[in-house]
C-alpha cells in the first residue's frame, strides 16, 4: 500500500471540515446582516396574520354599527353624509361586507393625508375617520416592509429576504446529521450551556427552515426592485395582467395600483380603461352600483369612483379564497363594460404568485392557515434569538467572532456558488453578496498577516 493510498482519507476528511468551515462563516455573515430584519419581518408579520381582528378590536366604535332589519341607504346618500364639512373629494366607497358592518369613504385631495370616513349605512351618521393607511395594522404593515422608513430601507427588506434563503440552504448543510444523533431532531443539555442554543437553533431551523424560505419567495414580489421586475416581465410576457379580457378601447397611461390603491399584485401595472365622454350626464354612483351588484360582486367590494370626465367606475373583490379575486371596470357614461378581469384569466405565474402571497398572508386556508404562519413567525423569532445568544457565548471577548476560514480556499468555490445563484435571481442580493465577497477577503487577509 502507498503513502498516497493511506493519505487519500484525510485528505477527505481535511476537505470536509473545511467545506463546513466555508459553509458556517457565509451562515454567519448571511446571519449578522438579516438579524434584525428577519426579527422584524417576523414580529410584524406574525401581528398582520391577525390584521382585521386586531383593527376590528382597536376600532371596534368605527367598524362595528347595530345590526338593523332595514335596507343599508344607498351609497351616494352614505358619501354625500361622509364629505359633509370635509376637505377633499370622494375617491372610493366600500359598503358594509357584514349586517354590523359600517360603509366607509375614502376621501383624497384635501390639503393632508387622505382619510377613510367611517359611517353607519342604516342612518348616516359618521361615526368618525382614520388617515388613509393610518389604522394600526397600516402601521404593521409598513413596518413589516421598512416602507415607513422611504424607500431605501424598503431595499433593505429586500436583501435580506433574499439573504435568508441562503440561510436555509447553508443552515440545512449545517444540521445534516453525518452520522451523529445529538442536536439532530432533539435538544441536548440545558439553557446554561451553549450547546443547548446551537441544538435550539438547528432543530428549530431544520423543522422551519423551508417554510421560512417560503415567506421569503413569496413576500419577494411585492419587492423594491426584484418585484417590480417581474412584474415588467410579466406583464410584457402575457404571464400576469390577462390583457384578452378587455375590448378594443382607449386606455390610460396611469396604472391601476396608482389609481386604486390595495389592487392586488397581478393587476397593479395594468393600464387603466378610459370612459369616452357622451352628451349624456354620468350614470351615478347609485346606478354604477346596481350595475357591479348584478354582475355578482359580492358585499364589502371595493368601489372606486371616477377621476375626471375620463374616468371610470371600477369595482375590486379580494376574498380570501384568491380563486374569487376580480376587478371590473365601467364607462361612467354608459355603464358598458370596459374590463372585467378574474383570477381565472389570470397566466399561469400570476396565479402561482396570488396564491404564494395568499398563503403568505393566512388567508387562504381560514383560520389553519393563519395559525400555521404564526407558527412559522415564532419559530423565525426563537432561530433569531437562539442565533444570538448562541454567538454571545461563543464570541472571544472583543472580537465579533467570525468563524475562521477554511484552510483550503478552494472549499468556498461551492458556497459561493450558491450565493450567487441567489444573486443572479434578485439583483439586490448580487450586489450585497460582491460586497460580502470584498469584506471576506479582506478578513482572510488581515488574519493570515497577524
Amino acid at each position: 500500500m502507498t503513502d498516497a493510498t493511506l493519505q487519500a482519507p484525510a485528505r477527505a476528511a481535511v476537505t470536509r471540515e473545511n467545506v463546513y468551515r466555508a459553509v458556517w462563516r457565509w451562515h454567519f455573515y448571511a446571519g449578522l446582516f438579516t438579524l434584525p430584519f428577519l426579527f422584524i419581518l417576523a414580529v410584524t408579520g406574525g401581528a398582520y396574520l391577525f390584521r382585521d381582528e386586531i383593527d376590528g378590536l382597536v376600532y371596534a366604535d368605527l367598524k362595528t354599527v347595530e345590526a338593523r332589519a332595514a335596507a343599508p341607504l344607498p351609497p351616494g346618500d352614505i358619501i354625500a353624509a361622509a364629505v359633509q364639512g370635509r376637505p377633499g373629494k370622494a375617491a372610493a366607497f366600500r359598503g358594509p361586507a357584514t349586517p354590523d358592518g359600517s360603509a366607509e369613504v375614502t376621501l383624497r385631495g384635501g390639503h393632508g393625508p387622505g382619510e377613510i370616513v367611517y359611517v353607519d349605512p342604516y342612518d348616516g351618521r359618521v361615526l368618525g375617520a382614520l388617515p388613509e393607511g393610518g389604522s394600526v395594522m397600516g402601521y404593521v404593515r409598513r413596518l413589516h416592509s421598512l416602507a415607513l422608513f422611504g424607500r431605501p430601507a424598503n431595499a433593505l427588506i429586500e436583501i435580506a429576504a433574499g439573504w435568508a434563503i441562503v440561510l436555509v440552504a447553508t443552515g440545512i448543510y449545517l444540521w445534516w446529521p453525518r452520522g451523529h444523533r445529538g442536536g439532530v431532531v432533539t435538544v441536548r443539555a440545558t439553557p446554561a450551556k451553549r450547546v443547548f442554543w446551537r441544538d435550539l437553533h438547528a432543530v428549530t431551523g431544520a423543522f422551519a427552515g423551508l417554510f421560512i424560505a417560503f415567506l421569503a419567495l413569496t413576500g419577494m414580489p411585492w419587492s423594491l426592485v426584484w418585484g417590480a421586475g417581474l412584474k415588467t416581465v410579466l406583464f410584457q410576457t402575457g404571464g400576469g395582467y390577462p390583457s384578452g379580457v378587455r375590448a378594443n378601447i382607449p386606455m390610460s397611461p396611469v396604472p391601476t395600483g396608482v389609481a386604486i390603491p390595495g389592487t392586488g399584485w397581478t393587476l397593479q401595472a395594468a393600464p387603466m380603461p378610459q370612459s369616452t365622454p357622451q352628451d349624456a350626464p354620468p350614470l351615478g354612483v347609485d346606478a354604477a352600483a346596481t350595475i357591479f351588484a348584478g354582475m355578482g360582486f359580492p358585499a364589502g367590494y371595493g368601489l372606486a369612483l371616477p377621476a375626471g370626465p375620463n374616468g371610470v367606475y371600477s369595482a375590486s373583490a379580494y376574498p380570501d379564497d384568491v380563486s374569487g379575486q376580480r376587478v371590473a371596470h365601467i364607462d361612467q357614461y354608459s355603464g358598458m363594460t370596459l374590463v372585467d378581469a378574474r383570477f381565472a384569466d389570470y397566466g399561469p405565474a400570476a396565479k402561482a404568485i396570488e396564491w404564494g402571497i395568499s398563503v403568505h398572508m393566512g388567508q387562504e386556508y381560514g383560520r389553519a392557515n393563519q395559525l400555521f404562519m404564526l407558527a412559522v413567525c415564532i419559530a423565525l423569532v426563537g432561530l433569531c434569538v437562539s442565533s444570538a445568544v448562541m454567538w454571545w457565548k461563543r464570541r472571544p471577548k472583543g472580537s465579533l467572532g467570525i468563524p475562521p476560514p477554511p484552510l483550503d480556499s478552494r472549499a468556498t468555490i461551492g458556497v459561493v456558488a450558491i450565493v450567487a445563484v441567489a444573486g443572479a435571481l434578485f439583483p439586490l442580493v448580487g450586489a450585497s453578496l460582491l460586497a460580502m465577497l470584498v469584506v471576506d477577503a479582506l478578513l482572510t487577509r488581515r488574519k493570515k498577516t497577524t
